[in-house]
This record gives structure tokens, sequence and C-alpha cells, in this order.
């Protein structure tokens, strides 16, 4: 990522996927100091700006992390109602961290680039998105290699199956995922939201996340993997 801006106290938009935790790696190699996360919990999964299931979990990364977490449930699928919760939480951490900007994961969606872009304009905040158009099978590459262990919560894509939940991600899978993905034409890195992921551990994390208790759920096409019930494992560093 190339610093646009000078070293900054930022916002992170968190959802605990893989894309938002490794934006936040990316902003701190970079000399941005991460204040605080942002986790509007959308109404349910029919919601095209925000990530859906197991976000309830990212308390447990926020502990891990050491970064204090600001959450707002939005009562709407409607963006502009889930901007505008996204608005208040951005206005409370001006008030609170200080904060002089937001780091997002955003890869390829014009549509939440431009939303974030207005939103940051309008409350005089900068806007970082350090993952925007990478390649995606070398984005994967450098997560695995970066040590970031996530699965896979949710599949809605021709050639990923029930077998895909809770999977971890790592180069075996990987190789199979740009297979299927060269053969059905999803996106490789789930921008499109192929698939939604959940980061268990990271360089990031002072402790990893234990899975104790889960549901799948399989429709025949679409699928989630439910965390039901989940610690830090604090005898792992």
């Amino acid at each position: 990522m190339k610093s646009l801006f000078n070293n900054m106290k930022l916002a992170a938009l968190f959802s605990g996927g893989k894309d938002s935790a490794y934006s936040i790696y990316l902003a701190k190699t970079h000399g941005h100091e991460i204040k605080c996360l942002l986790s509007v919990f959308p109404k349910s999964d029919e919601s095209h700006l925000l990530h859906h299931p197991n976000i309830q979990w990212t308390r447990l990364q926020s502990k891990s992390m050491g970064i204090p977490q600001i959450t707002m449930q939005s009562e709407s699928d409607e963006p502009s109602n889930e901007l505008k919760v996204l608005e208040e939480l951005l206005v409370r951490a001006k008030r609170e961290y200080d904060i002089e900007g937001i780091v997002h994961g955003g890869i390829k969606s014009e549509f939440q680039k431009e939303k974030f872009n207005i939103l940051c304009k309008k409350l005089d905040l900068k806007s970082l998105s350090p993952l925007w158009h990478l390649d995606s099978e070398q984005y994967l590459k450098d997560l695995i290699s970066s040590n970031f262990i996530f699965i896979i919560t949710s599949v809605s894509a021709g050639g990923l199956d029930d077998s895909w939940l809770g999977k971890k991600i790592g180069t075996k899978e990987l190789d199979t995922l740009k297979t299927l993905s060269e053969k059905f034409g999803f996106n490789l890195s789930f921008e499109g939201g192929e698939a939604e992921t959940f980061v268990v551990n990271c360089p990031l994390f002072l402790y990893p996340i234990e899975i104790i208790e889960k549901e799948k759920r399989w429709d025949g096409y679409r699928g989630r993997f439910e965390i039901l019930d989940a610690r830090l494992n604090y005898n792992v560093r």
C-alpha cells in the first residue's frame, strides 16, 4: 500500500472478515494508528453494504487486538439507513477518539467506496482503502503468508458447496478456489459477496479465537456457518 496521507489517527470499518482485518494490518504497517473499530450490525443478510454473518463475534477480535469497538444496529437494509448509522458512529469516533480518517477493506466495489468517500467528505475525514484493486490471487497469497488464519462463514456462488463452510483457507485451499473461480466465474477474493469470512487469528491478535459451538445451514445453493459460542484461547499466543 502506498501511503497517500501522513500518519493519522484512524477508525477502522470492521466486519471481522479478512478484508477489514488486513486493511488494519496494512494501515498499521504504514504508521497509522487505529483508535477504534466501527461495526454496524445489519438488519439481515440482504444488506448490500455491510457484512452480516457472525458479526457479533467481532467483540472477541476487538478484545484480542486491544482496540476499542463502537457498534450500532441498523434497523433497515437500505443503504441510506446503514450510512446514516455509520455517520453516527463516525461522529462519535471523532468526538471520543479524535480520528482524522477511516480505513476500510474495499477491493472492487465502486458503490461502497463512493458512499464511504461522500460520508468522509461530509465529516472532513480522509478515507483509506489499502486493498483497492489488488490482484485477488496475490492478495490471498499475501494474507496466508502474513499468517492470517480465516474461515469461510457463508457461500452463495456456483462451485462453492457446503464443504467450504467453516473451512480454514491455506495454500492448498487457495489453489482449489482458484480452479473453481476460473470454472464458475466467481471473484476469487469474494468481493462480490460470493462468500464471507471470519478471522480467527492473525498478527494483530494477542490470542486466537477458539470456536466452541457452531452450526452449518445449507439450502442446496447458499449456506452459512454460524458461530454459536466462541472464546479467546489464552493458552496460545
